[in-house]
């Protein structure tokens, strides 16, 4: 089990004993749903191209994929948001293994449709060192195929545990990436793919760098 799994179990274990069971079987429910509609099988496939875009960064810059791809090869990590336990472990882990990934000419970019002020207090939290962009309303996230609407039965139960998404995203559609990643080759087409429903299953990032 590689370390990232390893976090994962333990992160289970934790919200297992600490959330209360009515919490935990909504979110299961959601999953359960998410599985139904068939994302992952929508979603875009290895060899189709990935349409040019320019994202916000921290410092309300443009980051411009068409830039990025001159460098070289460019991973796309799709995330919830800070507020999501599963994404913090994902990037902390994608954190400590960034110079593996630079040393293959890589670029890693982090999306998600939270609004930068919360990416900043991400970045500085987890001390950051590639960019962190806004997808703002999920664009790109629909463009791909990954995006989907928080159910109903399940807004109440984020909101009664703190998770706002019309504060965090800075509109009212509640919406979210299902958490994936892609590598996107110099000429835009994705070379990899990983894409799961169930948020608590994450990548194995040995796999990801193998691919660069």
């Amino acid at each position: 089990m590689n370390s990232l799994a390893k976090q994962i179990k333990n992160l289970n274990n934790q919200l297992s004993q600490q959330v209360p069971q009515e919490v935990l079987e909504v979110f299961e429910k959601s999953i359960n749903d998410l599985k139904m509609q068939n994302i992952d099988k929508k979603s875009i496939k290895i060899g189709d191209i990935v349409t040019p875009f320019s994202l916000l960064n921290t410092k309300n810059q443009l980051i411009h994929s068409k830039d990025i791809l001159k460098k070289g090869k460019t991973i796309l990590a799709f995330y919830r948001g800070s507020w999501c336990p599963y994404c913090n472990l994902e990037l902390r882990e994608l954190q400590n293994n960034i110079t593996k990934i630079t040393d293959k000419k890589a670029t890693l970019l982090a999306i998600s449709p939270q609004s930068s002020d919360h990416s900043m207090a991400l970045t500085e939290k987890h001390e950051l060192t590639f960019e962190v962009l806004t997808d703002k309303n999920n664009k790109l996230a629909k463009q791909l195929g990954i995006s989907f609407k928080l159910q109903e039965f399940a807004l109440p139960i984020y909101q009664a545990i703190g998770i706002n998404l019309e504060e965090f995203n800075q509109n009212d559609e509640n919406t979210l990436p299902i958490p994936a990643v892609f590598v996107i080759d110099t000429d835009g087409s994705v070379i990899y793919k990983f894409i799961d429903t169930d948020y608590r299953n994450r990548l194995d990032i040995d796999e990801l760098i193998q691919s660069l």
